[in-house]
């Protein structure tokens, strides 16, 4: 069930949605939920994947935490320059979701 959050923002910020909300033919709301989403799916990647260099997460685990497919998370890895703490474990517990 949707819920309202109300939130305080500058004159310039609200100008700016409102030109692309005009652009792409969308009211503001939607401009601020579909930019609101990508902001919170982008931070779940990041801290994520910050797990995941770290050794906290495996890429599955991290995979699964933001929603996305193992596939996903790879190309996240590869575009956001990630370093792979890989171990023959970690691929044993991957191969285990497949199997």
């Amino acid at each position: 069930m949707p819920v309202n959050v109300t939130t305080r923002v500058d004159e310039e910020l609200v100008r700016i949605i409102d030109f692309i909300a005009k652009r792409e033919g969308m009211d503001r709301s939607t401009v601020i939920r579909r930019f609101l989403l990508k902001a919170v799916r982008d931070w779940l990647v990041d801290r994520s994947l910050e797990d995941y260099e770290e050794g906290r997460l495996t890429l599955w685990q991290a995979a699964r935490k933001c929603g996305l497919s193992v596939w996903e998370m790879i190309v996240e890895v590869k575009r956001r320059g990630v370093r792979v703490p890989y171990t023959l474990d970690d691929l044993k517990e991957d191969l285990k979701a497949f199997g």
